[in-house]
């Protein structure tokens, strides 16, 4: 149980631990904190972190009124902020951003609370992130929101990226677009998304595409998708190996790529053809041509 000594210094007792008392002094550099205790342990977390982390709005407020600086960060420059976001706490990270924090905070790791946010699957969370200035589109070398949110398969979060004007076919060196991630974690709600939305089926990690990732799991859905939406069975990664090549043998997937081995239907050739002449907004500029529903639903993949 902690109590207030001072202004800056804490009692701390461990009841049933067998631990002795110590004082934890609460030192601030700028906008560091650091908690020495005298007592062999050592945390660097500051009441605002606790009460932003357990999503505990009244402490914060009153913490926030009493003069508590919004933007002490952790030796790992992790935020109040960041740890509302990986909460989901939508209010808390309001009422941190309205007092001033600093909504692109990077922490050592390159994480951003737009990051942890998407960690959370709170899409609360990046609306109001978005809405007081965050950055939707990182640089590579930071943790990427969009990345995160598909490999967890928070496709709320995802679209609402997207309709930020992040670009939807990112690579990151280490993780691929987020078209790869979603075949890699097989998303599924993810991948049908993307598509949909443009995203291009033969674009993955380097060499290796979507298929290849799918490949190496075991959705044959996720294979009949990609497929369907035009992906290249010929294409080979750094390896000089195909999907097919990747397939376990005798799996579902190895048998669904053997099966679209063949050539495409002419009706499959001339949705390609339709669709990649209206660009990325197709799915919103097929229905401004009126054309007979069943072929406007088939251009939909509906």
């Amino acid at each position: 149980m902690l109590q207030l000594t001072g202004e800056n210094e804490k009692n701390l007792e461990v009841s049933g631990s067998g631990r002795r008392l110590g004082v934890w002094k609460e030192v601030s550099f700028g906008d560091y904190i650091c908690h020495t205790f005298q007592g062999d342990c050592w945390a660097d977390r500051s009441p605002l972190h606790e009460a932003a982390a357990q999503g505990r709005l009244l402490a914060l407020k009153t913490l926030i009124a009493q003069g508590v600086n919004v933007n002490l960060v952790t030796i790992n420059r992790v935020s109040s902020l960041h740890e509302a976001c990986l909460g989901g706490h939508v209010a808390c990270a309001k009422a941190l951003l309205e007092n001033g924090a600093h909504v692109n905070g990077v922490t050592v790791h390159g994480a951003t609370p737009l990051f942890n946010a998407c960690c959370s699957g709170s899409a609360a969370c990046v609306n109001v992130l978005l809405e007081f200035g965050a950055k939707a589109q990182l640089e590579v070398h930071l943790a990427s929101p969009i990345h995160e949110a598909v490999k967890r398969g928070n496709r709320e979060c995802m679209e609402i990226l997207l309709a930020n004007n992040v670009n939807i076919d990112q690579e990151v060196p280490h993780l691929g677009t987020p078209l790869y991630v979603a075949c890699t974690y097989q998303r599924l709600d993810c991948v049908k998304k993307l598509l949909e939305l443009g995203a291009n089926v033969d674009h993955g990690q380097w060499l290796d595409t979507p298929l290849h990732a799918a490949a190496k799991q075991d959705s044959v859905e996720i294979i009949h998708l990609l497929i369907d939406y035009g992906a290249s069975l010929k294409c080979k990664n750094a390896q000089g190996k195909s999907a097919l090549d990747l397939a376990a043998p005798k799996s579902g997937v190895q048998q669904a790529l053997l099966l679209r081995e063949g050539p495409p239907a002419l009706s499959q050739l001339c949705r390609l053809c339709v669709r990649k002449c209206l660009g990325r907004t197709c799915h919103q500029t097929i229905h401004k041509l009126y054309l007979p529903e069943p072929l406007e639903k088939f251009l939909l993949y509906q």
